[in-house]
């Protein structure tokens, strides 16, 4: 009897960046895995992206990798599965991706409790002032105690508006309760009661939001109907002592319009942890305002996080590979 070999598939894999080894590790240890890396923290090069995209089964990437009908042609016929080492995908051209039957893999949940305390202690930040503050004391600006200086606004007895009371929002809103908060406003796509009776919250208009909230929080998504809702309008409704904050997407503001608002003293202070573009560039009119604290879009960043999240992004990629279902698959 003549015994038939069994030959298993080697299913090719690109990986766009250096990823914590967790999840490098995952891919590593899958036998029928064969990996090509970007082995670097800079983002790879679009010359480098389209050639090493060609052929492959399968695509690791990051959220500032644009997958475009460009990388999709590059890549050709073979790529069953894109699994994206983040929670946010409009960085990936969904129609196209769609309409060509590949499945994606994404990271939510993961980062929700990070990016959570990430908000509240950038409007801590910004509200106090603390890096204000602490350029101060290394310039010598702190000479005695003062009655006004560097006096900031606080939660207690507040109303705290949230733009997006989706996960992060509802964590950010957990979190915010025990300072004391008088009340909370939210407004998103449609109301949410069973999450608001339990956070107190209330839904609101964008514009009631705006004139009612000390402090404004966003973290929505970044859709066509979100894109640039922050601008001149908006701030314009806000009041002069509030604080603004944002820890979603840079173009959900008109960053333009937020620097008028800051200089021209139409709100008090901003906090940004995303950008247009990012990095942002450092002749940015935003980074010469003292009222301004932007951070290096480090939402997600705990080593726990990024480790969890690369070997979700791993296994989605595995099982995507393999036709099995995914554990975090985004539904097109």
């Amino acid at each position: 009897m003549r015994l038939s070999a069994v030959v298993r598939q080697v299913m090719k894999v690109f990986v766009t960046r250096r990823i914590p080894a967790e999840g490098l590790a995952v891919l590593a240890q899958a036998g029928d895995c064969s990996i090509q890396q970007w082995d670097s923290d800079e983002p790879i090069p679009q010359s480098e992206l389209l050639q090493g995209v060609a052929g492959k089964d399968g695509l690791l990437c990051l959220l500032s990798d644009q997958i475009d009908k460009k990388v999709l042609d590059a890549a050709g016929q073979s790529l069953k599965v894109i699994s994206t080492l983040s929670v946010g995908y409009d960085h990936l051209a969904i129609a196209e991706i769609k309409k060509r039957e590949i499945r994606v893999g994404y990271t939510p949940d993961i980062l929700t409790d990070a990016t959570a305390e990430l908000t509240v202690a950038l409007l801590l930040a910004t509200s106090r002032r603390l890096p204000e503050s602490v350029e101060e004391v290394k310039k010598g600006g702190w000479t005695t105690w003062k009655p006004l200086w560097m006096c900031g606004y606080g939660l207690s007895g507040s109303t705290i508006g949230i733009i997006g009371l989706g996960r992060i929002g509802q964590a950010v809103a957990q979190r915010l309760k025990p300072f004391g908060i008088k009340k909370l406003l939210y407004t998103g796509r449609h109301s949410k009661p069973e999450i608001a009776v339990e956070l107190k919250g209330e839904f609101v208009s964008l514009a009631k939001l705006a004139a009612e909230s000390d402090f404004v929080i966003v973290t929505c998504s970044l859709t066509p109907d979100t894109q640039g809702i922050c601008n001149r309008d908006f701030f314009c409704k806000m009041k002069k002592t509030a604080v603004f904050i944002n820890t979603s997407r840079g173009a959900v503001v008109n960053q333009d319009d937020l620097y008028e608002a800051l200089v021209n003293g139409h709100i008090a202070a901003a906090g940004l942890d995303v950008t247009t573009p990012e990095p942002l560039p450092t002749d940015n009119p935003l980074l010469s305002l003292k009222n301004c604290v932007i951070l290096p879009h480090i939402g997600s960043a705990t080593y726990a996080t990024r480790n969890t999240m690369s070997v979700l992004a791993a296994n989605n990629l595995l099982a995507g590979l393999k036709g099995e279902s995914m554990p975090s698959e985004l539904k097109l």
